[in-house]
């Protein structure tokens, strides 16, 4: 940990030096080359953690959040993506200990057949194939050993990772990452909770046109394990570079599963990073994970349609209102107008009438203008509900994923 900061300071530095004044082209791409390194170096740090530190990662390796020049930020984005699906296992040893545990039986009671090897490695937990007794083939999600307790000197680790991402970062809010991150990833210890959601949204889609959501086996599902079946796919990354009308399609579908989804189902998934869709060969796409989750009330999805109708409408004071009825934000008419400008920029492209073209520079100007808002005086008292702050997580890593499918 302190090796990385003293690295990231002293590239940071050398990178603001190169071009201070007027600088070369030789000069620029030499200072990006600093900052691409600071970014491997989180990425290696961030990698080697577990829980809230390695979330941080992986919502990078899906948003741009403009840290590093245009230039280089393909090979950037590239080296963060391996944070998608391959964290480092732990041994299948301690994985079948967690297993047998949870289960209270040998893995040959519970399975006819398993494999050793990891298909994906996530933030908490690891995922194993394995096949039934009466041969279907499931995925079978299982929590890291000590994870649970190793959460709490994750979190210490996560704020000086923070605080190292705002070196190459200024004016991003890690703080408010760093507290939206504390309070979910515990919930997401919780494997019977994200059964419980997971069964839910395979209730809500079944039989859906384009929508997979697998069936949960709910009998080996424990406080550690989740079964559920198993979905044959290619990754997000494959999809990247399909024909445009595909990608208008896979960019449709995202849309319609992480921002419809929530106001028709009343379920908000926030986690839409691009290891969580699988992309099924007849145009379908399977969706997996619901451990960061929120159920929605009636009053809360009314709330979330009225701000969005007054947005749309431009009407700053039913807007105002609805925000101040929420207890967000005082009534106060000198805050109606800003605070419209400031919606529009997180949530005006998705009220647009006409074909947008989602670029990764639309995500980094989103950030930009939240993080100016929080820091505005006049804004000094706003204060979200947890719902829509897990929404704007969920639609500021759904834009990133957007601006991927363009930008290759």
């Amino acid at each position: 940990m302190t090796g990385t900061a003293a690295g990231v300071a002293a590239r940071e530095a050398t990178a603001r030096a190169m071009t201070s004044g007027d600088p070369t082209d030789a000069r620029r791409q030499a200072a990006a080359r600093q900052q691409l390194k600071s970014a491997e170096a989180l990425l290696k740090l961030f990698s080697g953690m577990r829980g809230a530190a390695m979330k941080v990662g992986q919502t990078l390796s899906a948003v741009d959040l403009g840290l590093v020049p245009e230039a280089i930020r393909p090979e950037f984005q590239q080296t963060l993506a391996s944070l998608q699906n391959n964290a480092e296992p732990v041994s299948f040893a301690a994985i079948e200990k967690v297993v047998t545990s949870d289960l209270g039986e040998k893995l040959s009671v519970a399975f006819g057949d398993d494999e050793q090897q990891p298909i994906a490695a996530a933030s908490i937990g690891q995922v194993h194939r394995a096949r039934l007794h009466d041969g279907r083939t499931v995925a079978v999600k299982v929590q890291y050993p000590g994870i649970a307790e190793a959460i709490h000197a994750d979190m210490q680790n996560l704020r000086l990772g923070l605080k190292l991402l705002s070196a190459i970062a200024p004016g991003i809010d890690t703080g408010a990452i760093a507290e939206e991150i504390r309070e979910r990833i515990i919930d997401e210890l919780d494997y019977e909770l994200e059964a419980s959601n997971h069964r839910q949204m395979a209730r809500a889609y079944r039989g859906h046109p384009f929508i997979v959501v697998p069936d949960v086996v709910t009998s080996l599902c424990r406080e550690r394990v989740i079964v559920s079946e198993f979905v044959d796919g290619r990754p997000f990354a494959d999809v990247r570079m399909a024909p445009g009308v595909d990608r208008d399609r896979i960019g449709e579908i995202l849309v319609r599963f992480y921002l419809n989804g929530p106001l028709r189902h009343r379920m908000l998934n926030g986690d839409p990073h691009p290891g969580n869709a699988l992309f099924l060969d007849d145009g379908r796409v399977a969706f997996l994970d619901f451990g960061f989750f929120k159920q929605l009330s009636d009053l809360e999805v009314e709330q979330l349609l009225a701000s969005t109708r007054a947005t749309y409408a431009g009407d700053s004071e039913a807007l105002l209102a609805v925000v101040a009825g929420l207890g967000a934000l005082p009534p106060d008419a000198s805050l109606a107008e800003p605070f419209l400008e400031n919606y529009r920029a997180i949530f005006g492209w998705l009220l647009a009438e006409e074909p947008r073209t989602i670029t990764p520079a639309d995500t980094a100007d989103m950030m930009r203008h939240y993080s100016r808002m929080r820091t505005e005086e006049s804004f000094s008292s706003l204060t979200l509900p947890a719902e829509h702050f897990v929404l704007i997580r969920a639609v500021m890593v759904l834009l990133g994923l957007l601006g991927q499918l363009v930008f290759f």
